[in-house]
């Protein structure tokens, strides 16, 4: 098994953070430090920082793994650097190792998804999988359909247009959009490349989980349905 998968697969990290502790210097096996890509077998002794990792196990029927859904407000940041004050790991207090699936800027509100599965993450946020995720959105100025329109044509950001989406209008200042993308800060860019600021950003729905009556700052267990729904050739949680 690849070192960063057998990493993930314990609920430390993702595998794309693991690489990065691995190239760190930050993980030894049996006693030696590990280079990026290397296989590790049964028996094999990872070590994180000095720490000993131990294979997660659940009873039978039962998940191995957190998954979660938690109503994000503004202010808190989306890492799980504990440096970072105001981190969502620290603020939401799990007993388990969590980690964000994907992220929500600062300044945005609702619907994030967190897991102790690293090996989840990746096959979630890939692109192929073309996962919605919908968004209500006030802006500072009135709502037309030219920018509706604009909007779910495709807009230059990052050095690429973005993909087409679904748009509609909610109320003078408001506006319902349908992404299948997560580039960073992405609504807001879009909305400023016609000269409008995000006042407010709040994400309601991933795919088929929903924000619903979820208030800011709390979390939820994803349901079975929830987690099918999200990969449904996956069979082991």
């Amino acid at each position: 098994m690849r070192l960063n998968k057998h990493i993930s697969d314990t609920g430390f990290c993702s595998r794309r953070e693991a690489d990065r502790l691995i190239s760190e210097g930050r993980v030894t096996v049996n006693g030696l430090r590990a280079r990026v890509g290397a296989e590790v077998g049964e028996g094999d002794e990872v070590r994180v920082d000095g720490s000993v990792l131990r294979p997660r196990a659940a009873a039978k029927g039962q998940r191995k793994h957190v998954y979660i859904a938690f109503n994000k407000p503004p202010g808190v940041t989306t890492t799980t650097e504990s440096a970072v004050k105001g981190n969502i790991v620290d603020f939401i207090g799990h007993q388990q190792r969590i980690f964000p699936i994907g992220r929500l800027d600062k300044d945005s509100e609702g619907l994030i998804l967190l897991t102790s599965n690293g090996d989840i993450v990746n096959e979630i946020l890939r692109a192929e999988n073309k996962l919605e995720k919908e968004y209500l959105v006030a802006i500072n100025h009135a709502v037309t359909d030219e920018f509706l329109r604009g909007m779910a044509r495709g807009v230059p950001v990052h050095g690429q247009t973005t993909l087409p989406c679904r748009t509609g209008k909610l109320g003078r200042f408001g506006f319902r959009i349908v992404l299948v993308q997560g580039l960073n800060r992405q609504i807001r860019l879009m909305a400023a490349h016609f000269g409008h600021r995000v006042k407010q950003l709040l994400r309601v729905r991933i795919g088929s989980v929903k924000l619903g009556h979820l208030k800011p700052g709390q979390w939820r267990n994803l349901t079975d349905a929830e987690l099918r729904g999200l990969l449904p050739q996956r069979q082991d949680w």
